[in-house]
C-alpha cells in the first residue's frame, strides 16, 4: 500500500522539488498541495489525512510550528526550512522528521524509508495483537482466560458483568463500560445500555431486536438502536436491480 503525501510550502519550487521526489519514489503518492497553509489544514485534518505532511516552517498566516500543533495527531510531520535552528523546536513539536533545504534526494528517501519502516512496524504489532485476556472470578486469587471470538455478548449489572461465551460464562468485577473499552470495535458493538454483543456471532437482525446464536434474543436500546442499524446496513448486500 501507498503512503499519501501532502506538501505545504509558500514557495511553489520548493514544492516543485517535493513533488517531483515524491513521484521517482515507490511506495509514495501525492494527495496535495498548497502554498497556503490555511487551506492545507483543512485538508490533512480532514476525514482522510495524508501518511505524510512535508512541511515548511517559515510560512504567512500561520506558520509550520503552529500548523504542526493542530495537525500532528492526524499526520506524520516532516519538516523542511532553510534554518538549522528550528531542528529543536521541530521535535518538540513531535515531528517525524527534519530536512534542511536545499534537500537531496538522499536524504529526502532516508526519510521515508524511516516512516516505512514505522507504519510496518506498527501493523505487524496489531497483528500479533493477543485474541485472550484474563479476569479474575469470585473465587480469591482465581483468573479465568476469555477468548474474545468466543463471546457471544456481554451483560452488564450494577457492580460487575456477565461474559455469555459458546461454552457457559463468567462474571468478573468490571463494568460494562470498562470492557467495552478492551473489545475490538470492528467485531464487537453495543446495542443496549446493558449489552455488548460479538457481530460475528448475529444470526438475525430486526427493527427492535438481534439474534445471535443458540436463538439468543437481545433488544435494541432506543439509544442505540439507529447506530447499530446503520453499521448492519452497511454489511447489507444490496441489488441494483428495481423491482
Amino acid at each position: 500500500m501507498n503512503l499519501k503525501c501532502y506538501v505545504i510550502d509558500d514557495e511553489y519550487h520548493s514544492v516543485e522539488m517535493l513533488l517531483s521526489y515524491i513521484d521517482q519514489t515507490d511506495g509514495l503518492e501525492l494527495q496535495g498541495f498548497s502554498t497556503n497553509p490555511l487551506i492545507a489544514l483543512n485538508e490533512v485534518t480532514g476525514t482522510n489525512p495524508p501518511d505524510i505532511t512535508f512541511l515548511d516552517v517559515e510560512m504567512p498566516e500561520l506558520s509550520g510550528m503552529e500548523f504542526a500543533e493542530m495537525a500532528n495527531l492526524y499526520t506524520k510531520i516532516i519538516f523542511t526550512t532553510s534554518f538549522q535552528e528550528f531542528a529543536l523546536e521541530a521535535f518538540e513539536k513531535e515531528a517525524f522528521d527534519f530536512l534542511l533545504k536545499p534537500i537531496s534526494y538522499p536524504r529526502f528517501w532516508r526519510s521515508v524509508q524511516r516512516v516505512q519502516r514505522d507504519v510496518k512496524k506498527a501493523e505487524a504489532s496489531q497483528q500479533k495483537k493477543r485474541d485472550f485476556f484474563f479476569v479474575k472470578t469470585e473465587t480469591k486469587g482465581k483468573m479465568v482466560k476469555v477468548t474474545i471470538n468466543d463471546i457471544l455478548y456481554v451483560e452488564g449489572a450494577q457492580n460487575y458483568i456477565k461474559i455469555h461465551l459458546t461454552s457457559g460464562y463468567v462474571m468478573p468485577y468490571l463494568t460494562i463500560n470498562e470492557i467495552e473499552q478492551y473489545l475490538p470495535m470492528d467485531h464487537f458493538t453495543r446495542v443496549h445500555q446493558s449489552f455488548i454483543i460479538n457481530t460475528d456471532r448475529i444470526k438475525t437482525v430486526e427493527q427492535t431486536r438481534v439474534i445471535l446464536e443458540d436463538d439468543i434474543s437481545l433488544n435494541l436500546g432506543r439509544f442505540y438502536k439507529d447506530t447499530f442499524l446503520e453499521k448492519m446496513n452497511e454489511l447489507l448486500l444490496k441489488s441494483r436491480r428495481r423491482f
